[in-house]
């Protein structure tokens, strides 16, 4: 059962019995109980339902005005990327190490991932730890730095000494932008340094990038085009840009 439709289940049954309860739902629904408590997590986050100890109730009518609300990095083209995270976890096999940066779009990745056997993860994310650290079959490496004000980042270059001890099969990124010229692009100094040791660490490197990227440049490029393997980017992306990039493989998401 995919996400979509198992969160349909989820919303029918709160519907149907005004409450949820973990244990039950998980076995009607066949799935982990981490899993469902992911599923609660982002109903929640849309505004659906409320969590309780064990469960979950539908959202309180609010009775003020909401205050206005910038949609965050992780909502901005969200389909989009989870159309790509989707199909970059079918390049992910069975006891691959592999290395996911913070970004959103590798976020949609590891909650792909979520149900996957045998893997060691790597990644500087705080988010996709959390998550793929629900499934006991997963070995995840948090890589130590300084947390990024307001945000759940780590960057830096502390855990340098554990990514020159690291054999990665795979290395998935996204980035502020994707141009020809300067590559990979990202507005922090300190992420891109970071994610240029992630590359050296790696056998092949993948790129995640919607179509609202392609073209756009930042501060500090954190990888060039020699260095990126595979672009999956979506069914958006411009079909001139996507010719100018020589020997790299493109992989189209299909929206979901």
């Amino acid at each position: 059962m995919f996400a979509t439709q198992r969160r349909e289940k989820i919303l029918e049954a709160l519907q149907r019995n005004k409450q949820i309860v973990v244990k039950q739902l998980a076995r009607e629904l066949q799935v982990s109980e981490g899993t469902l408590r992911t599923d609660l997590r982002m109903l929640e986050e849309e505004g659906v339902l409320e969590r309780t100890h064990g469960g979950a109730v539908p959202a309180r009518t609010k009775t003020v005005p909401a205050e206005p609300r910038y949609p965050s990095r992780s909502e901005l083209n969200y389909e989009e990327k989870r159309a790509i995270g989707t199909k970059a976890a079918e390049l992910v096999t069975r006891g691959q190490c592999i290395i996911l940066d913070a970004s959103s779009s590798v976020l949609e990745l590891a909650k792909a991932l979520v149900e996957h056997d045998y893997l060691t993860v790597v990644t500087n994310g705080l988010e996709a730890a959390t998550i793929l650290n629900q499934n006991p079959r997963i070995n995840v490496i948090l890589i130590g730095g300084i947390l990024r004000s307001g945000s759940k980042t780590i960057e830096g270059v502390l855990g340098k000494s554990i990514l020159e001890g690291i054999h990665s099969d795979l290395f998935f990124t996204s980035a502020e932008g994707l141009s020809v010229r300067e590559g990979m692009t990202d507005f922090s100094l300190y992420e891109a340094e970071l994610k240029k040791l992630m590359i050296a660490s790696s056998s092949k490197t993948v790129a995640l990038v919607d179509h609202t990227k392609l073209g756009r440049r930042s501060i500090a490029t954190s990888a060039k085009m020699e260095d990126i393997d595979v672009l999956i980017t979506d069914e958006g992306a411009d079909p001139e840009f996507l010719r100018q990039l020589g020997t790299t493989e493109v992989l189209i998401a299909p929206y979901l």
